[in-house]
């Protein structure tokens, strides 16, 4: 699965990456939300996309985009969206960082309920250039999958039932990344 280097400004400041340099995979997304599924695959590859769409052939700097969200904090899974994004971007709400002396704030990049056609937008701060993104086509839970998501939450579920299920549910997120490759 791809991974992305990032400059950040603040990290090379503080003296936390050589050069300002930080990289991140899709299981950094996992240890953020805890847990791997489409949604969490979907907003890595989105932000990966739209930072190879605004930053071509150049090192995205991470805290110089803004990232906004079609839907409202607490409508489907945002926050979800919004935590991997924000992870990656540096983007941040009003709980954000807030700088150093005027310089390096995250807080105030990260937006929800904006009036935008697709799921997300990223803009880069200091060009205003700006992306659209939709998230990854999910791959549809079949029947199979939907009878052993009861079976795997049921209290007298086998240790196999369980199994058979978290390949299954995570075979759809291999699906997608084997889609964007």
């Amino acid at each position: 699965m791809s991974t992305i280097v990032m400059r950040d400004p603040l990290a090379e400041f503080l003296g936390a990456a050589e050069d300002g340099r930080l990289e991140y995979s899709y299981l950094d997304a996992v240890k953020l939300t805890g847990h791997s599924c489409p949604t969490v695959a979907g907003a890595y590859l989105a932000t990966v996309e739209a930072l190879a769409r605004l930053y071509p052939g150049e090192v995205p700097e991470r805290g110089a985009i803004r990232v906004e969200l079609r839907g409202d904090l607490d409508e489907g899974v945002s926050g979800v969206l919004a935590s991997v994004a924000g992870l990656i971007t540096g983007a941040a709400a009003e709980g954000g960082f807030k700088g150093i002396a005027g310089r390096f704030a995250r807080r105030g990049l990260l937006a929800f309920g904006a009036p935008i056609a697709a799921d997300l937008r990223f803009t880069r701060v200091d060009t205003g250039r700006s992306v659209e993104i939709d998230l990854a086509r999910v791959p549809a839970m079949d029947e199979d999958l939907t009878a052993s998501l009861r079976r795997a939450l049921s209290p007298k579920a086998s240790v196999a039932e369980r199994d058979r299920f978290a390949r299954a549910w995570q075979g759809r997120v291999v699906a997608m990344f084997r889609g964007r490759a």
